[in-house]
């Protein structure tokens, strides 16, 4: 700000080129996130449009999002209204939630051919006992588990146990999953359509199969359905 109400501190250096900042803050929390609103504006990606509107703040946004601390939206859950998630229940859906704090790596691209040398940025997740109990429940009943975006599909294949349960858990993972990988929770996603040399289009591929998703994709194209943020979604069985 232009009286020095905000003064940072670069502690460290993130995997992604990042830096990680300590603020230095003469009051309460409340008030330091009012400093924080009242400076910043919506992450919206830049390639969306270069000015943020008013109405992003309440758009870039899910309808279910609880607790704050990701940079982002998960943009597979944007997707659900109020009105979708009534019919999806009164259908017979059960919903489970879940948090990943999305963290600005998400966003970094893929630079090296080989994957296993590519290094994610750890984001912290949290899986209650609840969400658990349902997704263990449906996987006994023999029912399908649809993850909503890539972010969700992180969080599972990282508190996954054995038999492909879920068990309740707290912590951070930096999971980066690529072909082959032996998917052991979910059934099904529900995710956009990302970006090239992105880590989200690395796990779709390994998820769907590369050529029925790059198939998709060129479909997409033609179609000219709209990718990324704000874009279209598409449903892997």
């Amino acid at each position: 700000g232009d009286d020095d109400l905000l003064v940072a501190e670069v502690i460290d250096n993130t995997t992604s080129r990042g830096r990680t900042l300590r603020f230095l803050f003469d009051g309460s929390y409340e008030e330091f996130k009012q400093a924080l609103f009242a400076l910043g504006e919506t992450p919206l990606p830049k390639w969306i449009r270069e000015k943020v509107e008013p109405e992003d703040a309440e758009r870039y946004q899910t309808i279910f999002a609880a607790h704050e601390g990701a940079v982002a939206a998960p943009t597979a859950g944007m997707h659900f209204s109020k009105h979708l998630l009534k019919r999806m229940e009164i259908k017979g859906v059960d919903r489970a939630f879940l948090t990943l704090h999305v963290g600005l790596g998400n966003f970094r691209t893929v630079d090296v051919e080989d994957l296993s040398k590519h290094k994610m940025d750890s984001e912290q997740f949290i899986v209650t006992a609840e969400t658990a109990e349902a997704v263990d429940n449906a996987k006994r009943e023999g029912r399908k588990v649809v993850s909503i975006g890539t972010t969700v599909m992180r969080t599972l294949e990282t508190a996954v146990s054995t038999g492909g349960m879920i068990k309740p858990m707290e912590g951070w993972t930096n999971k980066f999953i690529f072909a082959p990988y032996d998917f052991t929770v979910a059934d099904a996603m529900v995710t956009n359509f990302h970006l090239p040399y992105s880590t989200q289009l690395m796990m779709v591929a390994a998820f769907g199969g590369y050529e029925t998703v790059m198939n998709a994709y060129r479909i997409a194209r033609e179609e000219k359905y709209r990718f990324g943020t704000y874009g279209d979604a598409m449903l892997i069985l």
